[in-house]
């Protein structure tokens, strides 16, 4: 190690370097997050000065804050927002820059705000940008008055509030920071790297842009260091540079380890990479990622490899809300959703479909979990949109694709620059189902004149002339397949095909690396073999078994994405229904009961699960997905379903089909320890076991053995009595840091401690201590009441409490749950 970069690492260690907190997000300067004391306002305003007179009778609050999810659903609004409303708010917060930041360059950086913002410095207008999913920032140093208050307004217009098909949420959703830098400094998102691996040696490929903002030229020198888990440099580079007045330059450099640990799906090895900016010997900027070393192969024939080995991607698409919590996005709440998918077998997510907070991929590049990142789900044109209720009048074409010619590329570049250091992503998707037949593209071929077959979604009544033509697809697809590559030439680029025939007619599915199939799992084999040099995969799928084994079964299909890994607003059905309900998880982010079907499929440890439900009428669907997937196979009484709840509490003597979701070659029934339902093969048809028997009360077992019927695994479910008493768990340590989150985890038992399943008790919450009630979760579908308050039913007996500590170092919370005739239950927390 040289004599500079000896003097950098001390430099690291005296300035506190977990650098995370002072080089964060946006990638260079140093940063804060400014998430409290900020005001809001529902409702337009009249200027500036009308802000200003009013601002003391706005509501305080602290961001991250979506105002869409804290108001009363309605059956009035459009079932694609899942019933809540959008609108016009206004945000306001006070920010003293002191004197002796003059000469510094300040800037404001937003992870999200949705949508169409604009903000304002002490009345004047540094910029907007439409785009509600894209993270940006401004130089807001000319409107800066040092050593005095600053006013940062901004204004948020999702007055077009049926925009998506889904919920979006409203308002400042993630987080913002305040970064201050040296007028030369790197570049936001700056910093670039990707890995090659070569003869067991691994090259990091460096990329780093400086700005000078100066009216001076300047040499610099760049230093970088890669740093492995245990904090030993392993490789370092120093590069000097001479950058002209007002200019930019970049330096590429390359950084060789020896025999690197690998990031795989089981150990997600990382590396630091630390990169620090000297001008005359002095540091004048820092930067620090998370990289490390992986390979990502496609075949058209083999699939899919990670590091040279051939897998199969068991993933799921995933929308950014979290139920009760709306778009608000916590690291801490996602990071138990993502391990729990994680335990069901679930190795990749979709972010459909737009990109997602940077805290998540960085929770799945920690996690060992890969990732799509995906764009658009529009783009020059809209999709219909139900804007009043469900089914209701006609269809309407609120959306982005109002400001996607003049953003759409920067959009989609600003994407892969804040993402492209994720060694977690494998693929950047620049579209979902923009090819839908005639909506709103049509070709001929959707005439029959050409007999592709494949459609699985309705074609709306043949070729139509005056629609946007579909060849259009082509030429747009080619543009931002090229945007892409501009700033990442390291990873495959797709799209999610939904008309994947009509598609064929033109040159989108050619300007893609790889192609996603929607539903036309139909189609698998026949593109194979008319387009032999295509990478196919299914991008989007139900959760029937024939769709897993037309990957299973084919070599040349790596994988699919189920529609969806967990349950999310909008998109919802007829009302009651706050959204749509075909996830793994609800969305409290408890398993559902085709979560454990799902990994009997896809987890290699030893797993069983029993359901039931009572034989005559068949088990409960509570959504138009489930009803879809029942005629497709799983009918009544005639094949077991995947739905089916652990509950063992019926009336005597009556039938009940009892299913085993397993990956257990073989399985018996027992009930009070004598058996009561034979040994069963695995049913390869459904991938379920069941049995029909008359319910007797007791403990009911399901034993999963061996090919050679020795005990592997083993599930039971127990006849419960009335409701008793409230359980409380932690999820996490025993104590948390000021504005940390708290999930609670409720379950109602009855006397003898066991879940009652089929409890629908209302429990309230009252809170003692600095600390804030974000929301009370139970997974219901079908509740429309009121989310804003400290009440709430629990949904097969549970549910999951969100709350935020507020206060200092070594205060405590205490948090009471209560219900009538429960014994009420009490956590008790200290704040770090």
């Amino acid at each position: 190690m040289n004599n500079l970069i000896k003097k950098l690492a001390v430099l690291a260690v005296s300035i506190g370097m977990g650098i995370s907190d002072l080089y964060a997000q946006a990638g260079f300067g140093e940063a804060e997050v400014i998430n409290s004391d900020w005001r809001f306002h529902l409702g337009d305003i009249e200027g500036q000065a009308s802000a200003e007179t009013k601002r003391g009778a706005w509501q305080q609050v602290c961001l991250p804050h979506d105002w869409g999810v804290k108001y009363p659903l309605s059956p009035s609004l459009a079932s694609a927002t899942g019933y809540l409303p959008g609108g016009i708010g206004w945000y306001q917060k006070q920010l003293l820059i002191p004197m002796e930041d003059q000469g510094k360059k300040i800037f404001i950086y937003f992870e999200g705000v949705y949508n169409r913002s604009e903000v304002f410095v002490n009345g004047k207008s540094v910029g907007k940008r439409p785009n509600g999913y894209i993270s940006f920032s401004y130089d807001i140093t000319p409107y800066i008055e040092f050593g005095k208050e600053n006013t940062i307004a901004v204004k948020v217009d999702h007055s077009k509030s049926a925009d998506s098909r889904w919920y979006t949420g409203s308002g400042i959703y993630r987080d913002v920071w305040l970064v201050k830098a040296n007028p030369l400094h790197i570049d936001q998102w700056g910093v670039y790297a990707y890995p090659e691996l070569k003869q067991g040696k691994g090259m990091l490929n460096t990329e780093v842009t400086v700005v000078n903002s100066t009216s001076n030229g300047s040499a610099l020198t760049v230093v970088q260091e890669l740093i492995d888990a245990a904090g030993k440099v392993v490789a370092n580079k120093s590069e000097k540079v001479k950058i002209d007045a007002t200019a930019k330059a970049t330096i590429q450099q390359q950084l060789t380890v020896a025999n690197p640990k690998l990031w795989s799906l089981d150990q997600p090895n990382q590396y630091t990479l630390r990169t620090s900016v000297l001008q005359n010997g002095k540091q004048i900027d820092q930067s620090a990622i998370k990289t490390g070393f992986r390979t990502f192969t496609f075949d058209p024939n083999k699939g899919f490899a990670l590091n040279g080995e051939w897998m199969k991607v068991k993933g799921v698409c995933l929308h950014h809300d979290a139920g009760v919590l709306g778009a608000e996005m916590y690291t801490e709440v996602w990071r138990r959703r993502l391990q729990t998918l994680k335990s069901l077998g679930v190795n990749a997510i979709r972010t459909s479909h737009n990109p997602q907070a940077s805290s998540l991929y960085t929770l799945c590049d920690e996690l060992g979990l890969l990732v799509m990142d995906e764009a658009f789900d529009e783009w020059e044109f809209p999709k219909r949109k139900w804007l009043q209720g469900w089914n209701v009048g006609t269809p309407g074409f609120e959306g982005s694709y109002d400001f996607f010619e003049s953003w759409g590329e920067q959009d989609l570049a600003d994407m892969v620059k804040r993402d492209r250091n994720h060694l977690s992503i494998f693929a950047w998707s620049i579209g979902n189902e923009v090819d839908y037949p005639n909506d709103p593209y049509s070709h001929p071929v959707l005439n029959g004149e050409k007999k592709e077959g494949g459609f699985t979604q309705a074609s709306y009544g043949g070729y139509k002339k005056d629609a946007p033509d579909a060849m259009r697809l082509g030429d747009i697809a080619k543009r931002l397949v090229a945007t892409v590559k501009r700033y990442d030439k390291s990873r495959a680029v797709t799209a999610g095909l939904a008309g994947v025939a009509m598609s064929n007619e033109t040159a989108y599915p050619g300007a893609l690396d790889i192609a996603g199939y929607n539903y036309t799992e139909s189609r698998y084999q026949l593109d194979h073999q008319r387009y032999p040099a295509r990478v196919i995969f299914g991008s989007e799928n139900r959760h029937d078994l024939p769709a897993w084994l037309a990957v299973r079964d084919n070599n040349h299909i790596f994988g699919q994405f189920l529609w969806t890994g967990i349950d999310y607003l909008g998109e919802s059905g007829r009302w009651p229904s706050r959204g749509f309900y075909s996830g793994l998880l609800d969305f409290a982010g408890f398993i559902k009961p085709r979560g454990y079907y799902r990994q009997s499929l896809w987890s290699d440890k030893p797993m069983a699960y029993l359901g039931t439900y009572p034989l005559k009428g068949g088990a409960t669907t509570t959504d138009v997905w489930s009803a879809l997937e029942s005629e497709q196979g799983q009918r009544k009484n005639e094949a077991p379903s995947m739905d089916a709840w652990p509950i063992w509490n019926y009336q005597e003597g009556q039938q009940i089909r009892v299913v085993c979701y397993t990956n257990s070659p073989q399985a018996r029934l027992e009930l009070n320890g004598k058996v009561v339902g034979e040994e069963k093969n695995y049913d390869e048809k459904t991938g379920i076991i069941f049995w029909d028997i008359p319910y007797a009360a007791g403990k009911l077992e399901v034993v999963g053995l061996d090919t050679n019927k020795k005990e592997v695994v083993r599930h039971t479910i127990e006849s419960s009595e009335r409701p008793a008493a409230i359980q409380a768990t932690v999820i996490g340590g025993k104590a948390i840091e000021s504005g940390g989150i708290l999930q609670v985890a409720l379950q109602v038992v009855d006397n003898k401690g066991l879940p009652v399943v089929l409890s629908e008790d209302e429990i309230t919450c009252d809170i003692a201590g600095h600390a804030r009630l974000l929301g009370m979760e139970a997974g219901n579908n079908a509740d429309m009441g009121d989310y804003t308050d400290n009440k709430q039913r629990v949904y097969h007996g549970k549910m999951i409490v969100y709350v935020q500590a507020l206060g200092k170092s070594g205060d405590t919370i205490n948090i009471r749950f209560t219900s009538p005739w429960l014994t009420m239950a009490n956590v008790t927390y200290s704040i770090k």
